[in-house]
């Protein structure tokens, strides 16, 4: 936005709502999922559980923000993947331990898409808005956030990121989310607003694991949150290091930065439902109301950067980006030349 729009005002007002929403909105939502795994088991109180667990994730999270839990973060990141692929899997048992529900469930997902509600829905709208916003969670294609990590890869041609970064889509929508999709509907369990969320998928799995089941979920969503509470903070620091002139603000604001960040999480935990979905919606809102039209204004020059990549391909080439071969000003630039 600044270098390829010359907008740096905008790029500021990106910034702004990238803070809210990974700072705030999405971490909202990522803490309440949390303790929401927890609502399956006996012990759990609703007016005391959410507060205890909320305030245990959020001083975990500060204490590793404030330079501590190195070695906890290092293990989480590894065990994480495992965990996913561990996710898949258990989905597909479960799935084929209730076979016979195969059929009858294709036939649900057949009528709830094309029965009167859902084609009206379509027709006016709110089907399409509320598909986009939970589109958005799936894999933030279009938001604008996943740049900031794939940014960070040091590749030959960006056009190798670019790549990776779309099978991003693939894994997350159409592996794991229709993982979960297919499991819950072929356990045939009770669907409603009661078990919104995470005991919905929980009851699913415990239709084969028993017990094991939600205790399986519990443990994944505690490592999911707890990484995805600090790379939504990662995204945090390199926007406000763009906002302080690109040089990384002094320690003592990041500190108080940090504790706030943790309040929020706090709050995450004990807040309704409703309102840590429409938090995170309207500030994801703003971002992708942002990038989505730079994206297509800066579209030729990711085409053109992939056709250089394709052409260097075809000719056997392990390829290397130069910006003065698709027409970019290398003077503009501080690291493709």
């Amino acid at each position: 936005m600044e270098e390829g729009l010359h907008k740096h005002k905008l790029a500021i007002l990106f910034c702004i709502f990238l803070i809210a929403t990974y700072a705030v909105g999405f971490n909202l939502l990522c803490s309440y999922n949390l303790q929401s795994t927890f609502m399956e088991y006996s012990f759990y109180n609703a007016s005391t559980t959410p507060i205890i667990i909320g305030a245990l994730i959020a001083a975990l999270t500060g204490y590793c923000l404030l330079g501590g839990g190195k070695r906890i973060v290092k293990v989480t990141s590894t065990v994480v993947p495992l965990m996913g692929v561990s996710y898949v899997i258990i989905a597909l048992i479960v799935i084929l331990f209730n076979h016979s529900n195969i059929p009858s469930m294709f036939i649900l997902i057949f009528q709830d898409a094309f029965d009167f509600k859902s084609i009206t829905g379509g027709i006016l709208g709110s089907c399409l808005v509320y598909g986009i916003k939970r589109g958005l969670f799936s894999n933030e294609a279009g938001v604008g956030s996943a740049p900031n990590a794939s940014a960070s890869a040091r590749v030959s041609h960006p056009a190798k990121q670019g790549l990776v970064q779309t099978l991003s889509v693939y894994i997350d929508t159409l592996l794991l989310c229709t993982a979960t999709a297919l499991m819950c509907l072929s356990a045939g369990v009770a669907r409603d607003a009661a078990v919104s969320g995470a005991p919905y998928v929980q009851n699913a799995i415990s239709t084969v694991f028993g017990t094991a089941g939600p205790i399986f979920i519990t443990v994944a969503m505690v490592l999911f949150a707890f990484t995805t509470l600090l790379g939504n903070l990662y995204y945090v620091d390199n926007a406000l290091t763009f906002m302080n002139n690109k040089k990384k603000p002094s320690k003592k604001f990041m500190n108080i930065f940090y504790i706030f960040a943790t309040l929020i999480i706090f709050i995450g935990a004990i807040i309704p439902m409703d309102a840590a979905w429409a938090m995170a919606d309207i500030t994801m809102g703003g971002m992708t109301l942002i990038n989505l039209p730079t994206c297509m204004i800066l579209g030729k020059i990711a085409l053109d950067c992939l056709k250089d990549y394709e052409k260097q391909k075809k000719e056997g080439k392990n390829p290397i980006f130069k910006a003065n071969l698709i027409g970019l000003n290398e003077e503009e630039l501080d690291y493709w030349k």
